[in-house]
């Protein structure tokens, strides 16, 4: 991917306003927009990751936790987690090369699922977060993605107790495709969110790119393959 895209714009950057006291809207000229999600299980990190990279102040709906809300959401590994997001979480952030991608962030709980469809559509890729304290909580949210038909990337967010382990490792644990990327990152830094955000969007438009060679192959056929007749 174009080398140009290894840094998104920092505060007061042209191409794309600060959150603190920027202009909130677009340049008035042609620009990629690019939908993405940034999933996730619960208590991942996906409202700090789209803090840190947005550079329009981003939108949370976050709700305090409640005694009833820990009967049903998993607070191993998240004791200290005292806020929920209950709808989506947003930012944006411009890329060099007019790319503008609007994130959203979708909640880790089961119980969202319906929300977690509707904010899926019309969204090209996906950055599944993932904790290595909690790996399998990460599996119900690549089959939601995998189903959805999206193209995603694995970032596993570094938490101060969370164990190291090699990419390779983390790899097959999450059984992921070859193709798949994975990085590793720590959600409160900018440069390493933008880092795991770029490796998505440079998977997207590769596999974007190869589709479109695809269909512009002659003959080439589309969909389920017939039987050829026999003599």
């Amino acid at each position: 991917m174009d080398s140009a895209l290894s840094s998104p714009p920092s505060p007061g950057d042209p191409a794309g306003a600060s959150a603190a006291g920027g202009s909130i809207y677009l340049e008035d000229k042609p620009q990629t927009l690019v939908k993405l999600l940034v999933a996730g299980p619960f208590g991942v990190g996906k409202t700090t990751f789209i803090r840190s990279l947005s550079e329009t102040a981003p939108l949370h709906t976050e709700e305090v936790m409640t005694q009833t809300g820990a009967l049903v959401d998993n607070l191993a590994g998240v004791r200290d987690k005292t806020t929920t997001t209950v709808a989506i979480d947003f930012g944006r952030l411009t890329l060099p090369g007019d790319l503008v991608l609007y994130m959203f962030g979708t909640p880790g709980q089961r119980r969202f699922r319906p929300l977690w469809q509707d904010i899926a559509r019309g969204a090209l890729g996906a950055l599944v977060l993932a904790d290595t304290r909690r790996l399998a909580d990460s599996f119900e949210v690549m089959d939601m993605i995998e189903e959805a038909g999206l193209r995603y990337a694995v970032a596993v967010n570094s938490f101060p107790d969370s164990p190291s382990h090699h990419p390779d490792t983390l790899r097959d644990h999450l059984d992921l495709h070859p193709d798949t990327p994975l990085v590793v990152c720590d959600a409160r830094s900018r440069d390493q969110s933008a880092d795991a955000l770029i490796a998505l969007v440079g998977h997207v438009l590769e596999v974007l790119d190869q589709q479109q060679k695809d269909d512009s192959t002659p003959g080439r056929q589309h969909g389920r393959q017939q039987p050829q007749e026999t003599a």
